[in-house]
């Protein structure tokens, strides 16, 4: 019986993967919550690239669905009032950790590429807030940008929910809860190495389980923080792959990454997309690690992969205007 083949890894994620391994600590699901918040900042300060210009960055207050304020920030790349649809991005980190200025560089990235405004979505942390807490406020997020709010500064002819990690989570179950039901039609959702399926155990998750930044025993640190003892892992908004339908639900671009724990949650959720009729792109990034669109400066490829998607994702918009 020969050797088992090792999985390929780019030359530039094999060179953070190596940095990080010779770091002293503890891991992040060894932390606090608050001790990993930082982690994840100080990540993103070396590791992601610089914000760059863009004609107006600016932070709003959303109304949320239990009386308070929801924080965003809305990236613009035009100050024309011409109706145009609208990004709402919700970001990473496990449900636990992720804001605002990590994200900053990616949607200011995307809104400059694709020439339309995005709305990072700052939306309530677990374990302070645990399920459904985010996405009850992703919910709240997604309508309102819908009601052509003044702030936007045009009005909204559709929303595209995006979202990477449990970002991609809450698109899913945004798309699945209000597909058809927003002032404005949601006109297509991005993906990105989303978090599907909350009891996955074997494939990606077990192959990939350590070494390679997102680990099985981390995922178990955000979903513990994340899910209230005793409740059910499988209900539509913690595990979106267990929706009894995806037919009508809006044109998707899903992206996963070949040496992440998650990929396999992405590749079933295409699957069941495509079966359902859903206009798919699937996109996988050979040899890549889960996280590394907001790792662009560590791991110089990622760029490349984000460019793709957002190629992809303007087939999807055009299509659907």
């Amino acid at each position: 019986m020969g050797a088992q083949k090792l999985p390929y890894i780019r030359p530039d994620v094999q060179n953070l993967l190596a940095m990080l391994a010779a770091q002293p600590g503890p891991q992040m699901q060894d932390m606090p919550p608050t001790d990993a918040r930082a982690m994840m900042t100080g990540m993103a300060q070396f590791a992601e690239r610089p914000r760059g210009d863009l004609a107006e960055i600016r932070n709003l207050s959303i109304p949320g669905p239990h009386g308070h304020t929801i924080p965003a920030r809305l990236y613009r790349n035009n100050l024309t009032d011409t109706p145009a649809p609208v990004i709402v991005f919700y970001h990473g980190g496990g449900w636990v950790i992720g804001d605002l200025e990590i994200y900053e560089s990616l949607c200011a990235e995307i809104s400059r590429t694709l020439d339309i405004s995005v709305v990072s979505v700052d939306y309530r942390l677990a374990p302070e807030h645990r399920f459904p807490a985010a996405t009850e406020d992703c919910i709240a997020a997604a309508r309102w940008v819908a009601s052509s709010p003044a702030e936007i500064g045009h009005p909204v002819t559709g929303v595209i929910p995006a979202g990477d990690s449990a970002g991609g989570n809450l698109a899913a179950a945004i798309s699945l809860e209000t597909h058809g039901t927003l002032a404005a039609p949601i006109l297509a959702q991005w993906l990105i190495y989303p978090a599907t399926d909350m009891s996955a155990t074997t494939g990606s998750m077990a192959e990939f389980a350590d070494g390679y930044l997102l680990t099985a025993a981390g995922m178990e640190y955000f979903n513990g923080h994340y899910m209230p003892e005793g409740a059910d892992i499988t209900h539509v908004w913690a595990s979106p792959i267990n929706a009894a339908s995806l037919a009508g639900q809006p044109a998707t671009l899903v992206f996963t990454c070949g040496l992440d724990p998650l990929r396999d949650q992405g590749r079933a959720y295409a699957a069941k997309l495509i079966a359902a009729g859903v206009r798919t792109i699937f996109r996988e990034a050979d040899g890549q690690i889960h996280g590394c669109i907001t790792l662009r400066a560590a791991i110089p490829s990622a760029q490349d992969d984000l460019h793709a998607c957002l190629t992809d994702l303007r087939i999807l918009i055009n299509e659907a205007a």
